[in-house]
This record gives C-alpha cells, sequence and structure tokens, in this order.
C-alpha cells in the first residue's frame, strides 16, 4: 500500500455528514470536482443513444440486453404515457448507486444538484436543519439555531417517520430534502419519533428564508471566549480569523469552540481551524483502496498555548469530528459533552455536463492517531448529558462544564466517583 503524505491543495473539498441535509446535502466528506463528461440525456423524447453497445468490462454473470427489454416494456405497457426518456434514465442513474447499498453514495439529477450547490452557499428557503441517515432511517442531525426548525421544536436525533402524507421508509436523504424544501411562507409536517416520548408527534413548519452565520463569539466576564460553529462554510474562515484576532487582542484566560449541532462543511475551512491549533502537523488521514494519504495543517498554530475546551454531541459530524479528534489526539483541547454522530467516509463529487451529478464513497478517514470515526464518532473526554428539560429551561450544562475546567474548578475525582457510584 503506497503511503502518501501532502498538505492540503486548494481544490474545493466538502465533507458534510451525509450531512446531506436540508442546510447542505452535507453530513459528509465530498472531494469537489468538476469533470467534463459528455452527457447522452436527450432534451426530449428522441432517439436513446447506446442501446447496442453492452461495456466488455461487465461480467459474464450480467445480461445487459435485460436492461433494454425492461426499458422498452414500460415505455410501451405503462398505463400513463407517455414516458419520458429523461426520467428513465434519471431513475436507471440513481438505480445504478443505490446498487452499492451506500447511503452516501447517490446520484443527484440536475434539480437536486442544483440544490445541493446552492446550500453550500449559506443562504436558501427551507426549514434550517441537517437531516441523515443513521440505521438506515431519517433523522434530524442537527436543527440551526434560531431557523424554523429549532423553533418548531426539532431536537438532534429526532427521527421522521413521515414527511406530510409520505412514508420516509427506505427513502434517499436527497429524496426526503426536495419534499422538506420549499418556498418561504409554506408549510410543512413532519411526523416524527423521538426517544423517551411514547407515540409519534406532529411538528409543522413553516418554511423561511435560511441565512447561516457560520460564526459566533463572545466574551464572558471570566474572559473566556465562546466561539461557535454552526457549520464550515465559505465564509467561516474569514469570521473565525476575526474571533482569532480578538481572542489574542483580549489575551483570553481560554477558549470553548462549541461544535454542537455542527454537522460538516467544507473540508479546507475544517483543516484551515485545526491548523490554528495544530500548525503544520497532520489533521486528518485518508484511507482508499490502495493508498493512505495524510493531509497537514496550512497556518501557524496562533491559538495552540490557550487552554481549550470543544463542546460536541449527537450532531457534530465530519467536519467537525475532523477538528475535534485531531485537538483531543495531540491533547490541544478538552472534550466535553456527548458522543459524535460518526460521519468518517469519504465521498468524490463530481459535476457532469447536463448539470446533474454523482456522489460516490472512495475512501474512510481517521483522526491523526489513527482512529477510526466512522459509525463511532467522538468519545468525550468528559460526557455530559444535555437534556430536553434543561434546553427548555435556557441552561447548559456542558457550557458550564467547559467553564469549570478552564478555570480548573472542575473536580475530576467526584466526577468519576458519580459514574462508577462508588
Amino acid at each position: 500500500m503506497a503511503i502518501q503524505t501532502r498538505s492540503f491543495p486548494n481544490s474545493i473539498l466538502i465533507l458534510s455528514v451525509l450531512l446531506i441535509g436540508i442546510v447542505t446535502f452535507s453530513l459528509g466528506f465530498f472531494i469537489g470536482e468538476s469533470r467534463g463528461i459528455r452527457s447522452v440525456v436527450p432534451a426530449g423524447e428522441g432517439q436513446v443513444l447506446g442501446q447496442g453497445e453492452i461495456p466488455s468490462y461487465l461480467s459474464e454473470d450480467v445480461d445487459f440486453r435485460q436492461f433494454w427489454d425492461i426499458w422498452n416494456f414500460v415505455k410501451e405497457e405503462y398505463y400513463r404515457q407517455p414516458v419520458s426518456d429523461v426520467d428513465l434514465f434519471y431513475g436507471a442513474l440513481k438505480g445504478v448507486l443505490a446498487g452499492v447499498d451506500d447511503p452516501y453514495s447517490v446520484y443527484l439529477d440536475p434539480e437536486e444538484a442544483e440544490a445541493f450547490s446552492a446550500s453550500l452557499e449559506g443562504s436558501f428557503e427551507g426549514i434550517g436543519a441537517e437531516i441523515g441517515i443513521k440505521d438506515d432511517r431519517l433523522q434530524i442531525v442537527a436543527p440551526l439555531s434560531g431557523m424554523p426548525a429549532e423553533q418548531a421544536g426539532l431536537l438532534p436525533g429526532d427521527w421522521i417517520v413521515l414527511i406530510d402524507e409520505t412514508e420516509t421508509t427506505g427513502m434517499s436523504v436527497e429524496a426526503a430534502v426536495m419534499l422538506i424544501r420549499g418556498e418561504k411562507g409554506t408549510a410543512v409536517t413532519l411526523t416524527i419519533s423521538r426517544e423517551g416520548t411514547d407515540g409519534l408527534m406532529e411538528i409543522s413548519i413553516v418554511r423561511d428564508k435560511i441565512i447561516v452565520d457560520s460564526v459566533k463569539w463572545s466574551i464572558d466576564d471570566q474572559n473566556i471566549m465562546t466561539i461557535s460553529l454552526s457549520t464550515f462554510n465559505h465564509d467561516t474562515m474569514d469570521l473565525f480569523s476575526e474571533a482569532i484576532q480578538e481572542a489574542l487582542s483580549a489575551d483570553v484566560t481560554g477558549i470553548i469552540l462549541d461544535l454542537r449541532s455542527n454537522p460538516g462543511g467544507l473540508l479546507t475551512t475544517a483543516i484551515d481551524i485545526g491548523s490554528a491549533w495544530v500548525g503544520y502537523d497532520p489533521i486528518l488521514i485518508e484511507r482508499t483502496q490502495d493508498e493512505v494519504q495524510t493531509f497537514k495543517g496550512v497556518t501557524a498554530p496562533r491559538l495552540q498555548g490557550i487552554a481549550t475546551v470543544v463542546l460536541v454531541n449527537g450532531g457534530s459530524a465530519s467536519a467537525s469530528e475532523i477538528v475535534s479528534g485531531a485537538l483531543q489526539d495531540y491533547g490541544y483541547a478538552t472534550i466535553v459533552g456527548t458522543q459524535t454522530f460518526g460521519k468518517g467516509s469519504v465521498q468524490d463529487y463530481r459535476e457532469l455536463a447536463d448539470g446533474s451529478a454523482v456522489k460516490i464513497t472512495t475512501a474512510a478517514w481517521y483522526t491523526p492517531d489513527g482512529r477510526s470515526i466512522n459509525e463511532e464518532g467522538i468519545v468525550p473526554d468528559i460526557e455530559v448529558e444535555y437534556t430536553i428539560e434543561e434546553y427548555q429551561a435556557d441552561l447548559d450544562p456542558q457550557h458550564d462544564i467547559a467553564v469549570q475546567v478552564l478555570l480548573g474548578t472542575y473536580d475530576y475525582q467526584e466526577a468519576a466517583v458519580s459514574e462508577t457510584g462508588e
């Protein structure tokens, strides 16, 4: 197996959980490429190309003529005619990706691909939440702070059972996104199942203009700065750099990096932010079929000497796990909260000539110490639950513990006794 070490290139890579979501199609890690692949999709009804071309590399167990037999059968016998060649073609391409049985490997038709691209810019119309696939079910990964989804009462971990009247069994994230997103002022009803609650809940959400402020920060009266990152988007690093400058100017006592309910975003941004502590050391290890690549930081470690706590929860995914995992491996931060989502596979994202796109899992990623995050997530150094009752009462025990850690007043021995019951 070849082993390569490299600094991060200038090309755009996307990491968002599957992250794919209403905000971004991301809780995932996508390598963004634009390839000039010739489109064979006709603009309307007409001749379908390639029917007589059977690639020589197909297995002898595959008789591709059967594909055209079914195609022609649908064209001739389906009771609602005419049947669109374009719709059949796009449906077939979705089926190809479905054949690998991987929720992160999907084909996006032009409408879905356009929505994905728009969501990365941080402004769109919808409900303001990330959704993902976990245990083969649709789940709310993270409602964004102040957005309609949060205001309506959606919580991380809610299972989506119905979207309006449509059942979600077997539904892809992309299909769910297309049902949930819509024009400002219109409503969508999600029927959800919530752990610890009997029965199903119907939550009606009025769609709105979603503008994602990816970075917010403040300094409290104990000179501790809290930096909250909601996503890793195009503007995140510029805003984060402003926060760094203010932290250095104020000579803060410590930093709380809040990555709770942050489902991911751009890999370039994750590398930049991790570099503020890690510097030029490795931040991420990527393993493909036949090689291992190490991605290094790209800037000086301006925050390395400042005591840091990172807050995470089950909605922290992908890019959030890269940053928190790296800081945990190097001992540059104490991780506080609950176990993260566990999104550690890599998707190659390619835009096609007709405006559609495909993303397919090509690798898995690991922390600098070689820990796999996929399906396991980051386990906090200090596990602190955050109950619905505390949330509704405007309490934040996880943030309170983070402050105690930075001030040196957190009692590790008492916490250990509480966990063991001895």
